[in-house]
């Protein structure tokens, strides 16, 4: 316990240098500034696995601070996500301070404290979470940041402020319209595109104007579903362009019913091509 800042501050090195993001970084001092057992519940801590959760064996924080998944401490399986995966795609948004960052599906506020750190005082983050009492948590969490804005509603519907870059932590079917309406110009969107398994990729969409969208998948990722963002019947066609692979070849996103012979993906309204 009395080494705890110790246990923080080289968790934050690891986890950052671990995704290739050199020393020193913002990124890497928001992770050690932020005590992430004040967000996941009282001890015993449950730790995610392959097969199944298991116990903290001691109420000592410092088992938080490896690269784990942990539960949220709710009776559903909602989880403070693996802090190397949320560091590279933080760090692929670019946040930069003074920017407006929406975070839909904020859980008890862990991430968004980070992404608050980021904007710094000059900036805003506003948090969505639709679970009530996750959502009673974050606001309890975030009151002491005055540049944070909770709500305890869905993240997918509007209307939504206008935006540098939108961070969401639920798995939707596609990009919503609220989403990349909300964007102002170079903003970016960063979201798992899940199918009828939960599983997916994190897809990087940056606005050039209201009818140019770059494109980009950057990991395999599974999500918890993300309430009023999905449609089975587009999940489930999903399904087999993930198993069909070529995500490296995804560039563009598209915003009308028209593809072309480069669509890699095409939902209602909208397409990824790898033009």
């Amino acid at each position: 316990m009395d080494n705890i800042e110790e246990h923080r501050r080289f968790f934050a090195q690891l986890i950052t240098a671990n995704v290739g993001i050199p020393p020193g970084s913002e990124l890497e001092a928001a992770f050690a500034s932020v005590p992430r057992e004040q967000f996941v519940g009282s001890p015993p801590w449950r730790i995610f696995t392959p097969v199944g959760y298991i116990h903290s064996s001691s109420n000592n924080p410092a088992l938080l601070y490896q690269d784990v998944v942990v539960s949220l401490g709710t009776d559903k399986p909602l989880n403070n996500g693996q802090p190397s995966l949320h560091a590279y795609c933080i760090h692929a948004l670019g946040i930069q301070k003074s920017e407006t960052v929406l975070h839909i599906g904020a859980g008890s506020g862990y991430y968004t404290t980070i992404l608050a750190r980021l904007v710094g005082e000059s900036g805003s983050v506003i948090a969505y979470e639709i679970e009530p009492e996750l959502a009673e948590r974050a606001s309890h969490n975030l009151a002491a940041l005055p540049q944070v804005t909770a709500h305890e509603r869905s993240g997918a519907q509007g209307p939504l402020p206008a935006c540098d870059a939108i961070y969401v932590n639920a798995g939707a079917t596609e990009p919503l319209a609220v989403w990349l309406d909300a964007l102002k110009p170079q903003g970016r969107l960063l979201f798992p595109l899940t199918s009828s398994t939960s599983g997916g990729a994190m897809l990087l969409v940056t606005k050039q104007n209201e009818a140019e969208f770059k494109a980009r998948f950057l990991m395999p990722v599974m999500f918890v579903p993300c309430i009023g963002a999905r449609d089975e019947r587009t999940a489930a066609r999903l399904d087999k362009a993930f198993t069909a692979g070529n995500l490296n070849k995804v560039k563009s996103l598209h915003r009308n019913d028209s593809p072309d012979g480069s669509c890699w993906f095409a939902g209602n309204g909208w397409w990824l091509s790898t033009k």
